[in-house]
């Protein structure tokens, strides 16, 4: 049984429109929603009148609330002629409704029905959802003359007592009691209904059971994102600005909360006194407050050891105000005590950037009762700073307290980090021919062919059977190779003697670093081979090292694409779109700040002490450079705040936040938390974006909340016009049209360049590891999923929707539907028949027009992964077994598994093309949508040039031009794609909203 409710709370109405023409109105509340209808009492002669009335509407389906709208409509009751005077009505999306904790009273702007209504003044509405079983139905009050209820068309109905709707299509009747408003909270009881009331409302209203998809919770509205207002290092911000405090300065850091550190960089000690009786002393350092204890590490029978290590105390946490650091010497049963030095805090200066670093003193040691010892001398720097100070990243954090349970060697892995992913190439290898191949039989042909191995990437030609020795193959193999090049080319020749056995003829390593066989080339020009002497099998040299005396050659180009950009992400979801070779960059066009707030909410993903918790690190990635929070230890409610940096290059681009539990402190591996993308062309440029995004995973059970995130976000454009051209050039490097790549080529090298990049990261310090990698650059987003695939055929459902409305408009012109419309409608016709030149230049108005009446309606936020348009919220268990089944798949018999697995293949193709051709269709609606707001301005200033230039030109000219541009010779044709086609291949399309 649904026990979900929406209430409304109609408070009160400011500054109404006089309708009784006695200067005063008679007023009252209508509320619409779910087919459900309340109003409230009447106010007589009362401009500002005031209610204080609930109700509370029953919610039939959860799941749909998105798509419900609650209305409310504010009339001026006339007692002359029993009529109503429209004052004025409000309309909320089901989007926007939050739980009672969240609820708040709102005064909404009074809208107008048509563009000749005469409304102003305000309406307060406080709007909630409560599943509170306590709720009851009330019976209602007695009804009066002046709260008799009238539909909007009198002549087609009635009049009705406001306590009961009109019935359905089908028949059936609801009936609903008004709520009067009570002094207790709506989660206190309600007074009972009498039997009779009890026995109407069972009659009229049958139970009605809603069935929940698994995983999926009633309240929905907890997957949308929220706008917030957080107080930051700038100032606090409010509605994308930044406002400051009075002559507060610019600080480094302003997209983050400021946060104060005490830091402590032990440096190195010189002439510590003897402790062990053989004479030697294993020094370390522990540097203590309160109930926080950072430790270097120590070393063994050395008296003037060197340290450089920074310690970091969040000043919030600081429970005392002495700070102190002990020198001591380690021991197999207990630490021996060398000396001490003691901070007062209040004594401890203050440290911001850009001032220059703190030089580091040297400290006598004392003793326990705080005298001088004679020996021993520490170098320390205390001071107080925040997250902009460079020894921040570097630092032991007090907020990432390692659990006892955490082995010593795991503290590497709870430190902030910025990497720098290597640059990727394409390496293409084309096999040419061989001569003079020897073969241990001289009595059969040789059927010999080329295998290429780079790393752990091994690719092989075809078979060529030849008489003389001499095979030709000309065919291309294309590796991904990373810099520094620290792996070498290995071709082998290999000749098949029987089934499944082979044998090696030769062999050939060349290194990449090698620039006189290896070159590096920006553009499709072809350069002469080269002629390789290959060596004998045994034979492990490096080429050029020594002579080898053997026959045999290969010839063989071979080159580092550097034109091409290697694909190592989801095509939809790049990041970086730029070639591999540095010399084809184009100038950046803006900086890109992200502030990693905090979490709130997070699901627990490991047990602790009898207890649910985690422990969260977030990664941003972005170009080039990925970003590692520092580990927050035991926390479900980390704070982060810190703040980074990126140079654009391009602005159809996306920027990917994951955040994952750290399993490497206890030697697992990195958890699932959720992840946030968000595309460089939907932000305004100077707006900080503030929001809560709600971390969605889609798990076996179904999709599942695991917390929220909150970001800052501020993208700043440094070259405008670099910016506007940037959307007349192609998405990706010259080389991918010139010399394109097959689609089968293509994801068998993005599967390398996966392996490659994660091969890299996972070998820094702390280190990235391959399940981050993955999950970070969307690894499994092409592969077969019934859910993907309805989500897309959806998509192009929702497009086809708009031409049928306007085929329904079109329908209800001929039919005189309105009649101003169809008047105006012919009028128009019969304008363009009599002036076709007005047809084209009236369009392109049309949609300047549209577009710009679309500005104040234009997305305030940035895009997020909508349940509804990803098919998550109705997916069913099986099609989630399937999702989450392994490839090829581990179910059924043989005879299943060959044709479920040739099901999927084919049908990832069709998943594929779907999800292409409804994108085309939603960058074409994002050309007026203002989604990206540059995009949305180069078209309509083009629009409006279109509509002058189409005005001063004849018609007929035009006509003549277009048709032979159409029609145009080979010769006069580019090779490459034109500006309107660049342009609109980087329109956003709703892929952004993808899960």
């Amino acid at each position: 049984m649904n026990n979900f409710k929406l209430g409304v709370e109609v408070t009160a109405a400011h500054d109404l429109v006089a309708k009784d023409g006695e200067g005063s109105s008679s007023a009252y509340v209508e509320l619409k929603f779910d087919d459900q209808r309340f109003r409230t009492s009447t106010k007589e002669k009362d401009l500002n009148p005031v209610w204080n009335e609930t109700f509370y509407f029953n919610i039939s389906d959860p799941n749909n609330l998105f798509n419900l709208t609650l209305e409310a409509l504010v009339y001026s009751y006339n007692k002359l002629n029993h009529s109503k005077d429209f004052l004025g009505k409000v309309c909320i999306s089901g989007s926007s409704f939050v739980p009672y904790s969240d609820a708040a009273e709102f005064y909404f702007p009074l809208e107008k029905r048509h563009i000749f209504s005469r409304v102003k003044g305000e309406l307060g509405l406080k709007v909630f959802i409560t599943d509170d079983p306590s709720i009851r139905l009330s019976m209602p009050p007695p009804v009066v003359e002046s709260d008799l209820l009238f539909s909007e068309d009198r002549e087609a109905e009635n009049e009705i007592p406001r306590s009961v709707s009109k019935e359905t299509k089908s028949g059936s009747r609801h009936t609903f009691w008004h709520l009067p408003k009570q002094d207790s909270t709506p989660s206190q009881p309600q007074p009972q209904v009498t039997q009779s009331a009890s026995a109407a409302i069972s009659e009229t209203q049958p139970p009605k059971v809603v069935q929940f998809s698994p995983g999926i919770p009633a309240q929905a509205f907890d997957y949308k994102l929220k706008e917030t207002s957080p107080y930051l290092g700038g100032g606090r911000v409010v509605g994308g600005r930044v406002i400051r405090p009075y002559n507060k300065p610019v600080s480094t850091y302003d997209l983050v909360e400021q946060m104060s550190f005490l830091f402590v960089r032990v440096v190195k000690a010189r002439d510590l006194p003897t402790m062990d009786v053989t004479g030697s002393l294993d020094p370390f350092v522990e540097v203590k407050i309160g109930n926080y204890k950072g430790v270097t590490k120590h070393f063994e029978k050395k008296k003037d050891p060197e340290w450089n290590e920074v310690f970091a105390f969040s000043s919030d946490r600081l429970q005392t105000s002495t700070l102190e650091v002990v020198v001591k010497d380690k021991d197999l049963v207990k630490d021996d005590f060398v000396g001490i030095i003691r901070f007062e805090l209040h004594e401890v200066p203050r440290r911001e950037p850009p001032d220059s670093p703190l030089a580091p003193q040297w400290y006598r040691l004392e003793d326990k009762k705080a005298e001088k010892i004679l020996n021993g001398e520490l170098m320390l720097a205390v001071w107080f700073g925040t997250q902009a100070d460079e020894a921040f990243p570097d630092a032991w954090h007090s907020d990432a307290m390692a659990p006892p349970d955490m082995s010593a060697s795991a503290y590497n892995h709870i430190r902030s980090k910025v990497y720098h992913s290597p640059r990727l190439w394409y390496l293409r290898v084309n096999i040419i021919e061989a001569q003079d191949l020897i073969t241990t039989d001289k009595g059969r042909f040789p059927d010999c062919y080329v295998k290429a191995q780079l790393g752990a990437q091994i690719l092989k030609t075809k078979n060529v059977q030849t008489r003389m020795g001499n095979p030709f193959w000309n065919e291309d193999l294309m590796f991904v190779a990373a810099e520094p090049f620290d792996e070498s080319l290995i071709l082998t020749v290999e000749d098949r003697v029987g089934p499944g056995k082979e044998e090696t003829i030769s062999k050939l390593i060349i290194p990449l670093t090698n620039n006189n066989a290896v070159r590096k080339r920006p553009d499709d020009k072809i350069f002469p081979g080269q002629w390789f002497n290959l060596q004998k099998p045994s034979t492990s040299d490096v080429e050029g090292e020594k002579k080898v005396k053997f026959a045999s050659k290969l010839h063989a180009r071979i080159s580092l694409d550097g034109g091409y950009h290697v694909l190592n992400e989801s095509t939809y979801y790049s990041s970086d779109l730029r070639p591999s070779l540095k010399q084809l960059w184009k100038s950046t066009i803006g900086v890109l700040e992200l502030g990693i707030l905090n979490a709130e909410g997070l699901h627990p993903m490991k047990t602790r002490d009898g207890r649910g918790t985690a422990d969260t690190f977030c990664v941003a990635k972005y170009c080039q450079k990925w970003v590692r929070t520092r580990t927050i230890i035991d926390s479900l409610s980390p704070k982060y705040n810190e703040q980074y940096t990126w140079e654009v290059y391009d602005p159809a681009t996306v920027l990917t936040i994951g955040v994952f539990d750290n399993g490497q402190l206890l030697g697992n591996k990195d958890s699932i938390i959720g992840k946030v993308r968000i595309r460089i062309s939907t932000l305004e440029a100077g707006r900080v974006y503030t929001h809560s995004y709600p971390l969605l995973v889609l798990q076996p059970s179904g999709v599942k909340k695991m917390g929220e995130l909150h970001l800052a976000i501020r993208f700043s454009c440094t070259n405008m016009t670099n910016m506007m051209f940037m959307y007349t050039k192609p998405l990706l490097p010259k080389m991918h049209y010139s010399r394109p790549l097959s689609l089968m080529q293509t994801n068998l090298l993005r599967h390398h360049a996966i392996n490659v990049l994660a091969s890299r990261l996972s070998r820094a310090e702390p280190p990235l590891k391959k399940e981050v990698v993955e999950y970070m650059c969307d690894v499994d987003a092409h592969f077969w999923s019934m859910r993907r695939s309805k989500a897309n055929f959806y998509r192009i459902v929702s497009l086809l929707q708009g031409l049928l409305a306007i085929g329904k408009w079109f329908l209800d012109v001929c039919v005189w539907k309105n009649s101003i419309t169809t008047v105006l409608v012919h009028l128009l016709f019969i304008m363009l028949v009599c002036f076709p030149e007005l047809i084209l230049p009236t369009v392109f108005l049309y949609m300047f027009l549209i577009g710009c009446w679309n500005y104040r309606y234009r997305p305030k936020n940035p895009p997020h992964m909508d349940t509804k348009i990803s098919y998550a919220d109705t997916i069913s268990p099986d099609e989630l077994d399937e999702e989450f089944d392994t490839f090829p798949t581990t179910k059924g018999s043989e005879v299943v598994r060959r044709r479920y697995d040739r099901l999927r293949s084919i049908s990832s193709k069709v998943q594929s093309v779907l999800g292409d051709v409804a994108a085309q269709g939603e960058r074409a609606q994002a050309l007026l949508s203002w989604r990206d707001p540059r995009a949305s301005l180069i078209f309509l200033t083009f629009c409006l040039m279109a509509a002058f230039v189409l005005y001063a030109t004849p018609f007929k000219v035009m006509a003549l031009l277009s048709g032979f541009y159409v029609m145009r010779h080979p010769r006069f044709r580019n090779k490459y794609p034109a500006a309107p086609m660049n342009f609109f291949r980087r329109l956003p399309a709703k892929t952004d909203y993808m899960l």
